[in-house]
């Protein structure tokens, strides 16, 4: 039977049993969950194999979760890992890491700049399309930009969770090049990292479509060298901060891991402007 029958087929199973739980046990809602529970372990038990096959159909559509399980496995190991949402293992040395590699991180001609392109501060954020945690972190972004006038934010491109997520990096590298001002690479970011489906090739030039830009010229632009040498750049100074996920945050001499929230980037930023 074909994965989709066979999912089909369970959600039946599951509504047969949520109505025949509720006819029986209709005054007692612990009783129907226990009566659905028991249905669904059953046939599970008998049918092993399609647990497999959901799973993989999930992880597909949600790289993000195999992070996350990899970071909470992380977190059982060194509980002091838990002091943010998806935090990640911190290198105590990241001030003479920044300072080495500051031109590239701070002012490279292969990045996109937000925000006051002459503010005091600068956010540097690594993301991923892909990246759930990069999608919810989206808002804290936006919210800085608009309530920080001196801000200035630049965005790289790092795209670790699969071939999805290179193809939708590639595509914004070639927005990024035809949008010197960044404000189309803020809607095709907007709209692509906004969405809820995976990023890919098809996703992503739908954004920049949406975003106006010169979709011939953008053909043009993703077969040249650039779109390799500004991926090779992110991940390179990537690994010289040692962010190993996103999203990853530079603020000052500082690197944060992870989705911390805008109140927390906003105390960060003011730490580095004090």
């Amino acid at each position: 039977m074909a994965f989709a029958a066979r999912k089909a087929a369970i959600m039946t199973l599951v509504t047969f049993a949520i109505a025949t739980a509720v006819s029986i046990h209709s005054s007692s809602a612990q009783s129907v969950r226990g009566e659905i529970e028991t249905i669904v372990k059953e046939y599970l038990a008998q049918h092993p194999e399609e647990i497999g096959d959901m799973v993989k159909d999930y992880l597909a559509k949600h790289p993000e979760v195999l992070q996350q399980a990899i970071i909470d496995m992380m977190k059982k190991r060194d509980p002091a890992l838990a002091q943010a949402p998806n935090a990640r293992p911190v290198n105590s040395d990241r001030s003479a890491a920044i300072k080495s590699n500051s031109e590239l991180l701070f002012n490279s001609q292969r990045q996109v700049v937000l925000g006051n392109a002459e503010g005091d501060v600068t956010l540097v954020e690594f993301f991923d399309y892909n990246c759930g945690y990069c999608k919810r972190a989206l808002s804290d972004t936006v919210k800085l930009i608009a309530d920080d006038p001196n801000l200035r934010i630049v965005l790289k491109e790092f795209p670790i969770l699969g071939p999805g997520s290179l193809e939708a990096a590639r595509i914004g590298v070639a927005v990024r090049m035809q949008d010197a001002g960044g404000r189309k690479y803020l809607s095709f970011h907007e709209k692509l990292l906004g969405s809820r489906g995976p990023a890919n090739r098809e996703t992503a030039l739908e954004a920049a479509k949406d975003a106006g830009v010169d979709m011939a010229q953008l053909e043009t632009d993703m077969a040249s060298d650039e779109i390799s040498r500004t991926l090779d750049e992110d991940r390179q100074l990537g690994q010289s901060l040692g962010v190993n996920g996103t999203p990853g945050y530079v603020v000052g001499n500082v690197v944060v891991p992870g989705a911390i929230g805008a109140a927390a980037l906003m105390k960060a930023i003011q730490q580095a402007r004090n």
